[in-house]
């Protein structure tokens, strides 16, 4: 995925399988959301130095308009971030398990996913279509990866991944991210895919 015919295919294909028609609520490609729950540490910390980061608030509306414009901006950005940021650990950079901050030239995976987050941002993308969203990896691990609320859905950029993929055709299972009406509110994922059930440790 990442070329313009890529975009023209997935669009096409998308709105033919969910009769797609600017709802996103009627849309099985769209993340389910459930109750409010607890802030990762490393974001309540990394708010308390930018406070502005938990100040966002963003009205109620339809996600963003999955443009081709902004596809090949997605595609740019997610491809940068992952090829200039080297992979280091917060306790390798600032000898602690959790410290989230704008990388410069290294970080880990919520670094990157802060700054493809910013620069989508700054392209004029709402912050409540830009969530930061934490998930186990098949071997159990945690990861963070920015999930991009869109007219045809819920895409995933990740520093594990090349490409942007919809957030059903990863194989992570989803636990929490960011409420798309508040940047500083947390949310519970209601991942009950059969694929992410099987890869619970």
């Amino acid at each position: 995925m990442g070329t313009i015919k890529t975009f023209l295919l997935l669009a096409a294909t998308t709105a033919a399988a969910f009769g797609f028609a600017g709802s996103a609520s009627a849309a099985p490609n769209f993340m389910p959301g459930g109750e409010r729950t607890t802030q990762p540490i490393g974001h309540y910390e990394f708010c308390r130095r930018v406070p502005q980061e938990c100040a966002q608030k963003t009205p109620k509306t339809n996600p963003v308009e999955l443009s081709r414009k902004l596809w090949a901006k997605m595609v740019d950005i997610n491809s940068t971030v992952n090829t200039v940021i080297a992979p280091r650990t917060d306790m390798e950079m600032w000898g602690q398990e959790e410290y989230w901050s704008y990388p410069d030239s290294e970080g880990d995976c919520e670094d990157y996913v802060l700054e493809k987050r910013r620069q989508l941002m700054a392209l004029g993308v709402p912050a409540g279509n830009l969530l930061i969203t934490v998930v186990r990896q098949p071997n159990g691990d945690g990861h963070a990866v920015l999930t991009v609320r869109t007219s045809l859905g819920d895409f995933v950029l990740d520093n594990l991944e090349p490409r942007i993929l919809a957030w059903t055709d990863t194989d992570y299972t989803f636990l929490k991210r960011q409420s798309e009406r508040n940047s500083g509110i947390w949310i519970a994922v209601n991942d009950d895919r059969p694929v992410a059930v099987g890869s619970v440790k």
